[in-house]
């Protein structure tokens, strides 16, 4: 019996989040010479880009980089407001994308490696894949964000980690998407399951993106699409850029695999964390849902994810085990990263928020 899909609850919302215009958000602020230069070409007419400034940092973590980098993936997304939909296939943009694209790609091996080589980086059999993605996830890593919100966060902190996720979440489901045409048979069976879920099995209501952004309003955060971008820091850039690179590249639809596998498999002990801090901290119900519709699903998806998508593609395509194995350290390694930042700077009794403009930093 499949269990991936909640009871309707409607009659317990506080509030629906149903937006029922998606209108796309503005272009960020710069923060270096790259991204300074890319906003100002999006805001005029379409025309190509050339001799564009060296950007100030990486295209992982950095904060100009990485945010160039995300204003030239959300052209693939719902764009930017004000913004010719026609830049998205500009191809000096195309170009730019790529030198940003090689950089990232250099830093996710040097993060996550050994090289994933086209053979892969294991030679046991296909079936093998689900216990080395276990193996993978089950090794020493860092500190819990939602074990620390869950024992002692308070209100403000919860908001901050949902800013952060805002990003990602929002837009949940999207980046996994971009694999559907690139996968056959069982793999692309279980992805199609997956997703429908995602998106709420055809209930605009019930879409984890839009309960997403109903936590957000019992939060009292604005729950547009895109509209906390200028306040996160390139490592929580990287956690929606990194998807959207294997998304958009079907030689990484391994990768996407692993990314997705890791992010189900991963997911119910610390949903049911982030419930339990808002039931802690007195959040209603319809601020729950969200973590609770996962805590539910996930149970179902984690082994869809491990057994029916990544064996499944390893079955069929043998040497994509590597690929699928280096999306999940990938994927480790970098939301890793990003809930350090934000532990370390809780640590600190500071936020890893930028600033909003005008704000002095409080970093």
């Amino acid at each position: 019996m499949r269990t991936g899909r909640p009871p309707d609850h409607s009659a317990g919302y506080g509030t629906v989040f149903t937006p029922a215009v998606l209108e796309a958000p503005p272009l960020p602020v710069p923060r270096g010479p790259l991204s300074e230069y890319l906003v100002e070409l999006l805001g005029g007419d379409v025309r190509p880009a050339a001799g564009w400034p060296k950007p100030a940092d990486d295209a992982l973590f950095g904060e100009d980089g990485a945010l160039a980098l995300h204003c030239l993936y959300e052209l693939h997304y719902r764009g930017f407001r004000g913004v010719d939909d026609r830049f998205e296939w500009e191809p000096s943009l195309l170009a730019l994308r790529a030198e940003l694209e090689g950089d990232l790609e250099r830093r996710l091996i040097d993060l996550a490696g050994p090289d994933p080589s086209p053979a892969g980086d294991i030679t046991s059999p296909a079936g093998d894949i689900t216990a080395e993605l276990r193996r993978v996830i089950s090794q020493p890593g860092g500190r819990s964000l939602s074990g620390r919100l869950a024992e002692r966060g308070s209100l403000d902190q919860f908001r901050e980690y949902a800013t952060h996720r805002s990003l990602l979440q929002l837009k949940e489901a999207d980046p996994h998407t971009w694999a559907v045409p690139r996968l056959t048979g069982a793999a692309k069976a279980a992805l199609v399951e997956i997703q429908a879920d995602e998106y709420g099995g055809g209930t605009e209501r019930d879409m984890h993106q839009n309960l997403f952004g109903l936590t957000m309003l019992e939060l009292g955060l604005d729950p547009s699409y895109g509209a906390h971008v200028d306040r996160l820091p390139g490592g929580t850039l990287a956690t929606a850029n990194v998807p959207s690179f294997f998304g958009l590249h079907r030689r990484w639809r391994g990768a996407l695999v692993g990314h997705l596998a890791v992010f189900e498999m991963t997911s119910v002990e610390p949903m049911g964390a982030y419930a339990a801090a808002l039931r802690r901290l007195g959040l209603p119900w319809s601020a729950r849902h969200f973590f609770e519709v996962h805590v539910v699903a996930d149970a179902h998806h984690q082994n869809l994810a491990a057994e029916s998508l990544a064996g499944g593609l390893v079955r069929a395509e043998p040497a994509l085990a590597g690929d699928v194995l280096f999306g999940a350290r990938a994927t480790m390694a970098v939301e890793g990263y990003c809930t350090e930042n934000i532990l370390a700077a809780w640590d600190r009794g500071e936020t890893a928020l930028l600033p909003c403009r005008g704000e002095p930093s409080a970093r």
